[in-house]
């Protein structure tokens, strides 16, 4: 829990393996996922390196896993996942595994081979079948009319003239060609070979009613018979191209009617044929992917792990003797001995005898940033991550977002009804926690969902605190502890008038008890509601905001203390937190003066409700030293001495700004050459001629150039500094107005709900009878879908959003740099996850 606060200290350490034990050493090293390694080749070419061959062969192996997955996904076969975590295997089985896929791919593909080529078969004696019923319906068709068929085409294709010049010279002989064509090019082969046989020929076509399946892709295909009678064989060349162009298929069809019959029947005792041959072929190939089926998941595991060792692997240094390999890695220092006892596990695995050799090395490079997270904190630290990872040893700003996020929130999105809503939902995510993880949903939202479900729960829990305060329930109130108002109008008085007010200052109808909690149920029927609820929701944004502000302030400190940045702490955190201090949160103390000091009765001199002086009036009167001003018998101060003090809280703060702004570069300026002059006089006091001479040196040629670069430095500290006073000073301001989005976003969300109610549901309360109950079923269940998809849904996103921005900007700019990088270990885990989200992708 404590690196949650601050990343976890982090050594460079270098690691020496024996050849043998390398790779059980680094499978261990999988497991546990607390190593980065560093690539010590990045000029050797990723062909070149050392385990190049098994990293092929591991890829070679994936591929065939692949092709498995795919066909057994295509016969939707369930794929057996038993949750199990197989151990990486050793180099060895790496044979045994290839034999096994290599067997399982050529098997798999053999039997697909064979079946695609039953199936082109039995496609080509169903479409025979068909031609053949086809075309015997056709010359059926014209015998029954009474005309040889031969004559009948051939009175459709030559003239009457004609027809006597052929039967002078002899009969004329017709051909005709049958095949079967998909239906959808029918229209535009029909006019292919009008237009390029010029109507010599006659097309006569049926559909096939039943679809066909397509060996090649598996897919219903319709088609369509036709046939082709022309005469000659130049036509007869031409339909053929034809038909070859638009990729229709001939098959040969008797012209006599026994011999049609006799095909047909033979075409059927072989498709009976094919039909049994093509089901024991199916048999074979889902019995294998049935087997296939039960291990895929585990053989995944296994080679992906293979796969991440030997890539692991080529990122070490080979010594000189080729026997022991170097790696270099960062680790977390709190668990060195852990790793330690992974290293010689996997050292007794291989079964050497040489103890591998871990060693913490000295270097200058930053860590990288370790914040240990569970289920509950994961969420949060993911919000700050996605704004920039923390520099190392740098405060993370994850803890206090876990309670600072959902309050800021619920304060944006306060209802009691809402909340409710969005923690029962982020409750069922929570209690079915494993099942749903389990699912491993690909869909992008509810992984969103589901990733920040505490974040959910939290933030439903928090909205119903603050809808109790704001008493907010559906946009209703609760009577919990009743009314501390009193009304002693009567009936006549309230009909007569609508404009009439609660009078706080009557005895008789407030009793001046403050209300146990929350807001009192009365507000609710007020006509001033709105005008309320405006001033106290603004105040509070400012009071939460400056608070916010300051505790960001504050956890800077921590980190220059921590850091030991001396400096900082006397030319950057004291001047901010005096700016803020006596500026900001001098204004949010007025606000709570004026709650005190100043009551509802009217007639108590200076304190009553005309004299209370407003409180940004009051700041911007304190801001131009402008004196303040107040109706007769008021005073425009509200405590003695106000004016002075507030002008000495403004010149205090005012010299705050040259201080940031020029303190940290004269104090770095000032010790710098008090550095300088001590190195010169140490030399001279020790006697030390060439000590002398060498701090003497800045007047030559040499050293000047090291005292341009260090004007440069101070040159970029000068402008950093002033760049950062700006930020600061004017961020101030805009930062606290910007908590005003509290304020306003809570406002539009009661208001909302409001007019939802009195337009949607207020409906379906004033039927009665059956009829009534009806109506209101109906219209509760469209109040519903619009309270869930726009208050809950809509609103819920935007509150989340302007919270998000309030801790980026307004809260973590006082002190959070994020300039780190993220420690990316070397685990199974991680690469299982990612390798399953690629292909699920």
């Amino acid at each position: 829990m404590g690196s949650l606060f601050r990343s976890e200290e982090m050594t460079l350490c270098q690691l020496f393996l024996q050849s043998e034990a390398a790779y059980a050493c680094v499978s261990e090293l999988g497991e546990l996922g607390l190593v980065q390694f560093r690539d010590l080749n990045p000029d050797v070419n990723a062909f070149q390196r050392k385990f190049v061959n098994e990293v092929r062969r591991c890829d070679e192996m994936e591929r065939k896993l692949r092709y498995l997955e795919k066909e057994i996904k295509k016969d939707g076969i369930p794929m057996l996942d038993t949750g199990e975590n197989p151990e990486a295997p050793q180099p060895r089985e790496m044979i045994d595994l290839e034999a096994t896929f290599e067997k399982l791919e050529n098997e798999l593909r053999e039997v697909n081979q064979n079946a695609e080529t039953l199936k082109r078969n039995f496609l080509e004696l169903t479409e025979l079948k068909h031609i053949l019923r086809k075309t015997q319906v056709f010359f059926d068709e014209q015998e029954h009319a009474g005309l040889n068929p031969t004559e009948s085409m051939t009175r459709a294709l030559i003239s009457d003239d004609n027809i006597a010049r052929q039967t002078a010279l002899g009969p004329v002989q017709l051909g005709f060609v049958a095949g079967v064509i998909l239906r959808e090019r029918i229209p535009a082969f029909e006019r292919m070979l009008w237009r390029a046989c010029r109507g010599n020929v006659f097309l006569r076509q049926a559909e096939i009613e039943t679809p066909l399946e397509d060996p090649s892709t598996g897919d219903q295909v319709y088609k369509s018979v036709f046939i082709i009678f022309f005469q000659g064989d130049q036509l007869k060349t031409r339909v053929r191209k034809i038909c070859e162009g638009f990729r229709a298929t001939l098959y040969p069809c008797p012209e006599a009617p026994a011999d049609r019959r006799e095909m047909a029947m033979g075409v059927m005792t072989r498709i009976e044929d094919l039909n049994t041959v093509l089901g024991q072929t199916q048999d074979h190939r889902h019995r294998v992917l049935v087997a296939a089926a039960k291990n895929i998941k585990n053989w995944f595991v296994k080679v992906r792990k293979i796969k991440a060792i030997y890539h692991t692997l080529n990122l070490f240094n080979l010594d000189v003797t080729q026997k022991c390999l170097i790696a270099e890695c960062w680790v977390p220092v709190l668990d060195l001995e852990t790793i330690q006892l992974a290293l010689r596990r996997g050292t007794e695995r291989s079964g050497s005898s040489v103890p591998p050799i871990l060693n913490r090395m000295v270097t200058f490079e930053d860590p990288p940033t370790y914040n240990r997270t569970n289920k509950f904190t994961k969420g949060f630290q993911a919000l700050i991550d996605a704004y920039g990872v923390a520099s190392y040893r740098e405060m993370n700003p994850s803890p206090y977002t876990i309670i600072t996020f959902p309050f800021l929130f619920a304060v944006m999105f306060g209802d009691t009804g809402h909340g409710l809503i969005m923690f029962l939902f982020g409750g069922w995510m929570v209690l079915k926690e494993k099942p749903l993880a389990a699912k491993k949903s690909d869909n992008e939202i509810w992984n969103i969902f589901f990733g920040g479900r505490y974040i959910i729960f939290l933030m439903g829990l928090f909205s119903m605190y603050t809808g109790l305060i704001y008493n907010d329930v559906f946009s209703k109130s609760l009577n919990i502890f009743g009314s501390y108002w009193r009304i002693d109008y009567n009936f006549s008085t309230i009909e007569t008038n609508k404009d009439l007010q609660l009078n706080p200052s009557d005895k008789n109808q407030y009793l001046q008890i403050p209300y146990p909690i929350g807001m009192d149920p009365v507000w609710q029927l007020a006509e001033n509601k709105i005008i309320f609820l405006n001033s106290y929701k603004m105040k509070i944004s400012i009071i939460f905001g400056v608070i916010h502000m300051l505790f960001g302030v504050m956890i800077g400190l921590w980190n220059h203390m921590y850091f030991k940045r001396k400096i900082n702490i006397t030319c950057e955190f004291i001047p901010q937190i005096i700016f803020l201090v006596f500026l900001f949160l001098y204004m949010t103390l007025l606000m709570f003066i004026k709650w005190i000091k100043y009551g509802p009765i009217p007639d108590t001199p200076k304190t009553g409700p005309g004299c209370a002086p407003s409180v940004l009036i009051t700041f911007i009167n304190m801001v131009l030293f402008k004196p303040g001003t107040a109706p007769e018998k008021c005073s425009p101060w509200m405590y003695d001495g106000q004016s002075w003090f507030q002008g000495l809280l403004v010149v205090i703060a005012v010299l705050c700004i040259p201080w940031m702004l020029l303190g940290k570069p004269i104090m770095m300026m000032y010790n710098r050459k008090k550095q300088h002059y001590q190195l010169n006089n140490h030399g001279t006091e020790n006697g030390d001629i060439e000590g002398a001479v060498d701090g003497m040196q800045p007047v030559s040629g040499i050293p000047q150039g090291g005292h341009k670069e260090e004007e440069e430095d101070m040159t970029e500290v000068f402008i950093h500094q002033g760049i950062h006073t700006i930020e600061y000073v004017l961020g101030s301001v805009s930062h606290t107005a910007s908590y005003l989005r509290l304020w306003a976003l809570s406002l539009a969300h009661a208001q909302l709900s409001e007019v939802l109610w009195n337009m949607v549901m207020r409906n379906g309360l004033t039927q009665e009878g059956w009829s009534g109950g009806i109506i209101l079923w109906a219209v509760f269940a469209f109040w519903s879908v619009l309270t869930v998809g726009i208050l809950v849904l809509m609103e819920g996103l935007s509150a989340f959003l302007h919270t998000l921005r309030l801790h980026w900007v307004e809260f973590q700019s006082k002190f959070y740099a994020g300039q780190g990088y993220g420690f990316q270990p070397f685990s199974f885990e991680i690469i299982l996850d990612a390798a399953q989200s690629t292909a699920e992708d």
